[in-house]
Formats: C-alpha cells, sequence, structure tokens
C-alpha cells in the first residue's frame, strides 16, 4: 500500500510541479506581460524624488 501511494504521489507530484512551472514560464515570457516586466525592471534604477521619511533618518535608539 506505501509503495502504491508512494508511486502515485512522486508521479504526480512531479508531473504538478512540471505544469506549475510551464504555466509561471508561459506567464512570464507572454508578451502582453512584457511592459509589465520591463517597467518593474527598471525600478530599482529610478530616482527617488521625494526625501526619506522621517522615522527612517532620526536616531530611534533611546
Amino acid at each position: 500500500m506505501y509503495e502504491m501511494l508512494s508511486s502515485f504521489a512522486q508521479t504526480w507530484g512531479l508531473i504538478g510541479f512540471v505544469a506549475l512551472f510551464a504555466g509561471v514560464l508561459v506567464y512570464a515570457l507572454w508578451p502582453k506581460n512584457q511592459d509589465k516586466f520591463d517597467d518593474a525592471a527598471r525600478v530599482p534604477l529610478e530616482d527617488d524624488a521625494r526625501p526619506a521619511a522621517a522615522s527612517a533618518t532620526e536616531d530611534n535608539h533611546g
């Protein structure tokens, strides 16, 4: 019984993860999503025009 369940779980687990990987790959490479990912890739390179928040610049260590 254990061997049958183990084999079933391994087989369908592999199929499930391959399908999940293929779905993520299709989503990431879908041409409609290219602009969204290009914008997200530029976020770290953009200048922050706003000053830092006061709590981030103050020394709050007592």
